[in-house]
C-alpha cells in the first residue's frame, strides 16, 4: 500500500483546519531553516569530541615538551622570554588569533650565598648550596631579606606552632632546620620560625631517596599578585607602592632563608646534641639513622644571604577562539610558564599539554567547528613568585570577568606521576565525572580514567580550591569564577629542583608521556563542553550538598553557645533554590528545537548559573587578608583545623589574642557573614530581585 502525502491545496479541509495547518507548516519550516534542532546540534558536538579525542599524539606532547625545557626558564630572563615567543609563535602558526600582555612586576634573585658548619672541635665545612654541575639559578627563597647569621641549630620537624610545643626549647637567635610538610607552606614555615625568635630558617625536602642533592627553590612571600601593586594590575604608568610602604613591607617576611638539600640537611642534623628528638616525631623521620637529637648545637651555623628586588617585565600569552553564537561568554584554559629550573613537570607538563590543546583545536576549526562561546588559552608568567602573571591579569579584568567568564580551567603540572587529582568548585563536580567517563585511562587497558579513579584510594575524591598554590587562586578567591585544577601524580621528589628535567620525565615521570594525552583530553572536553553546550553544564545540588557538609563538620568543632541556625536557614534555601534550578534545566533540555525565546530563556539560566559563584565573594575579605574575597573557599591561618569557610575558622585560631567573650562574638560575626554570602548566592542562583 502506498501513502501518498497529505495536500493541502487538494484535500478537502474545513477553512480553519486548513489555516491552522497552514501556519504550522511555516512556522516548522521557519524553524527547521533558521534554528537548527538541539539534537542534531548535540550530535555534532559529540562528533567534535570524538575528532578531538582520536586527534591525541604522546609523541607530539613530548616533543614539546622536549623544547621547552632545553634551557632553563626563570620568571623576568632572557630565557623565559624565549619561551614566551615559542608559545606565541605556536599559537599563531595555528591560525589562532593570538597577542601578549606585558606587567613590570617586582621579583627577587639571588646575588650570593653562604653556608658552613662549625663543629665543637674546631673543624668547619662549607656546604654546597645548588645542584652540582648544573648550569641553573642557585637555590634561594624569592623575596627572603638579606642577611648574616651565626648562631646554633636546632631540629623543629616541620615548624609547626605544635612542633615548637612539642620541642619545648627556646629557639631565640638560633638557625632553625625545618623539612617539608607537615601541611605548612614555605612562607608559612618562615613566618612561624620569626614569630618564636629564630634568626634564620633552612628548609629541606626529604621525601625522595633517590634526588637527595636537590635544593627545593620557591617563593617566600604572603599573599598572592605583584606586591607592589595590589589589587591593580601592575601595567605601565600604574601606580607602584614604594619598598618601604607598610602594606609592601608586610609581604614579605624578616628574616633570611634558604633552601637546602637532604644530604646538607643530614650533615647538620646528625651533628646536632642536647635534647633528644620527641617521640612523636620519630615515626615520621626519614632519616631515621640520622636524626637523634634537635639541639640547640653545639654546632654553629655561619650562613649568609645577599638578594636584590628589581622590578622585572613579565609577559602573559594568549590564544583566542572566538564564539560564534555567544562570543561575550568566555571559557578560559590556563597553565602557567615560568620555572625555577628546566621545569619539566612544572609547570612545562602542562605548558605541552596548553600547546596540543592549541594543535587539536586548530583541527577541529579546520573540520568546521565553531565553538559557541569564545575559548581563551592562557599561558602565564611569574606563577612561581606567587601567581603574579595570572593575578595581575585577573586584577587588570575583574568587572569583565565577573559578567563575562563562564569558567576557568587550570593545569599546572599536568604529570607528576600516576594517580589521577582534580579539585574544583562544586558545581562542576557533575561534569568532571561525565568527562573522565570518556577518556582512557593512560595506565591501564580497556577502562576510563573514571573508572580507575573510583577503584583509587581517592575513591572520586574532588578536592576544593582553598588552596594558594597555582593559578586557579585569583580566578576563585579573588574573581568568583567557577574553576577546575587537575593532574596526574603526587608530590614528585624533584619538585623546584635543577633535576626537574626532560629526562626524569621521561624516565619516572610519565615514560610513555599518555599521563599527559589523558590529562589534555579531560581538559579539553571539559571547555568542549562548557564551550558548546547550550545549556551551561553546571549542577548546584553538588554545591548544597558540600555546604550541608560542611555545616556539619562546623557543628563538631565550635562551642555550643555559638548558634548555626543562620547558616542552617541559609543553607537549606539555598539547596531548595538548587532544585527549583535542576527542575527547570530538565525541562529546557527537553526542548529539542531553537527559537528566540528559547534561546532568551537560554541564556538566562546561563546567566544565574554562571553569576551564582560570585556571590559567595565578600567585598571586606578575609580579615587581614583583605584581597582574598570568597567566603567559602579560601587560605585559612591554620587548615589543620578547616579547610573550608577560611573567616570562620580564622576566628577559632585567635583566642590567644582576645577573651572568650570576644572570640565568641567573632565567630559568630563570621557566621552571619558567610550566611549572607550564601543568601546572596542563592539570590544569583534564583535571578530575581527579594
Amino acid at each position: 500500500m502506498t501513502i501518498k502525502p497529505l495536500n493541502l491545496l487538494t484535500t478537502k479541509l474545513s477553512p480553519l483546519t486548513t489555516m491552522v495547518a497552514i501556519l504550522i507548516l511555516i512556522i516548522l519550516g521557519f524553524y527547521s531553516f533558521h534554528f537548527p534542532h538541539s539534537l542534531k546540534h548535540s550530535n555534532k558536538s559529540t562528533t567534535f569530541q570524538s575528532l578531538f579525542l582520536s586527534s591525541s599524539s604522546n609523541s607530539t606532547i613530548s616533543s614539546y615538551l622536549r623544547t621547552l625545557t632545553m634551557h632553563p626558564h626563570l620568571a623576568g630572563t632572557k630565557s623565559n622570554s624565549n619561551t614566551a615567543l615559542f608559545v606565541l609563535n605556536h599559537f599563531t602558526s595555528l591560525n589562532l588569533k593570538s597577542h601578549t600582555t606585558s606587567y613590570n612586576v617586582l621579583l627577587s634573585y639571588p646575588l650570593n650565598s653562604s653556608l658552613s658548619i662549625h663543629l665543637t672541635n674546631g673543624s668547619f665545612l662549607n656546604l654546597p648550596l645548588t645542584e652540582p654541575g648544573l648550569d641553573v639559578v642557585h637555590a634561594y627563597h624569592a623575596y627572603s631579606p638579606s642577611g648574616s647569621v651565626y648562631a646554633k641549630a636546632v631540629f623543629v620537624n616541620y615548624g609547626r606552632e605544635i612542633d615548637y610545643h612539642t620541642l619545648g626549647v627556646d629557639v631565640k637567635g638560633c638557625i632553625v632546620i625545618a623539612r617539608k610538610g607537615g601541611g605548612l607552606g614555605r612562607g608559612t614555615v618562615v613566618e612561624k620560625a620569626e614569630k618564636n625568635g629564630a634568626a634564620a630558617v633552612l628548609i629541606y625536602n626529604d621525601e625522595g631517596d633517590t634526588w637527595r642533592n636537590g635544593f627545593e627553590r620557591g617563593n617566600v612571600m604572603k599573599g598572592v599578585g605583584d606586591p607592589v601593586s595590589p589589587g591593580w594590575g601592575s601595567v605601565d604608568g600604574s601606580e607602584r607602592l614604594s619598598l618601604e610602604d607598610n602594606e609592601v613591607l608586610e609581604r614579605f617576611p624578616k628574616i633570611p632563608s634558604m633552601p637546602i638539600s637532604a644530604d646538607v640537611a643530614d650533615a647538620i642534623l646528625s651533628s646536632l646534641g642536647d635534647n633528644l628528638v620527641p617521640l612523636e616525631w620519630r615515626n615520621t623521620l626519614k632519616s631515621k639513622g640520622v636524626i637523634s637529637h634537635v639541639g640547640p648545637g653545639p654546632t654553629m651555623l655561619n650562613f649568609t644571604y645577599l638578594g636584590e628586588k628589581k622590578v622585572s617585565t613579565i609577559q602573559n600569552v594568549f590564544a583566542v577562539i572566538k564564539g560564534s553564537e555567544e562570543p561575550d561568554r568566555h571559557v578560559l584554559l590556563g597553565n602557567h610558564r615560568d620555572a625555577w629550573t628546566y621545569g619539566a613537570v612544572d609547570p612545562s607538563s602542562g605548558t605541552a599539554a596548553l600547546l596540543d590543546l592549541a594543535r587539536r583545536y586548530s583541527i577541529l576549526l579546520s573540520s568546521g567547528w565553531k565553538p559557541r562561546r569564545t575559548i581563551v588559552l592562557c599561558s602565564w608568567d611569574a606563577e612561581e613568585f606567587g601567581m603574579i602573571g595570572s593575578t595581575e591579569w585577573v586584577e587588570q579584568n575583574l568587572i569583565n570577568l565577573g559578567s563575562k567568564a563562564v569558567a576557568y580551567l587550570n593545569v599546572d603540572c599536568a604529570v607528576q606521576g600516576p594517580g589521577f587529582f582534580v579539585g574544583s568548585t562544586p558545581q562542576l563536580d557533575s561534569l568532571i565525572r561525565e568527562v573522565t567517563k570518556k577518556v582512557k585511562d593512560p595506565d591501564s587497558k580497556g577502562v576510563s580514567v573514571y573508572e580507575t579513579w573510583s577503584a583509587s584510594d581517592e575513591g572520586n575524591n574532588i578536592q576544593r580550591l582553598g588552596r594558594v598554590d597555582s593559578d586557579f587562586a585569583p580566578f576563585v578567591q579573588h574573581a568568583g569564577v567557577p574553576s577546575v585544577d587537575v593532574y596526574y601524580g603526587k608530590d614528585f621528589p624533584v619538585y623546584h629542583t635543577a633535576f626537574d628535567s626532560y629526562n626524569w620525565m621521561a624516565e619516572y615521570g610519565d615514560p610513555f608521556f599518555q599521563r599527559h594525552v589523558a590529562v589534555t583530553g579531560i581538559w579539553g572536553l571539559l571547555a568542549l563542553r562548557l564551550a558548546d553546550d547550550s545549556i551551561l553544564p553546571f549542577d548546584y545540588l553538588s554545591y548544597a550538598n558540600e555546604l550541608q557538609l560542611y555545616r556539619d563538620k562546623l557543628s563538631n568543632v565550635l562551642d555550643q553557645k555559638i548558634s548555626l541556625l543562620p547558616l542552617t536557614t541559609s543553607i537549606n534555601e539555598f539547596a531548595s533554590a538548587a532544585k527549583e534550578v535542576d527542575s527547570e534545566l530538565k525541562e529546557l533540555r527537553l526542548v529539542e528545537t531553537s527559537g528566540q525565546f528559547v534561546d532568551m530563556k537560554r541564556r538566562a539560566m546561563n546567566d544565574r548559573l554562571m553569576l551564582a559563584e560570585k556571590g559567595f565573594l565578600d567585598g571586606d575579605g578575609l580579615k587581614g587578608k583583605q584581597w582574598f574575597k570568597h567566603l567559602v573557599f579560601g587560605p585559612p591561618n591554620d587548615a589543620e583545623k578547616l579547610d573550608f569557610f577560611p573567616g570562620i575558622a580564622d576566628s577559632t585560631t585567635r583566642s590567644n589574642v582576645i577573651s572568650e567573650k570576644e572570640r565568641l562574638t567573632e565567630i559568630q560575626h563570621e557566621i552571619w557573614r558567610v550566611t549572607r554570602a550564601i543568601q546572596r548566592a542563592t539570590s544569583a542562583l534564583r535571578g530575581e530581585f527579594t
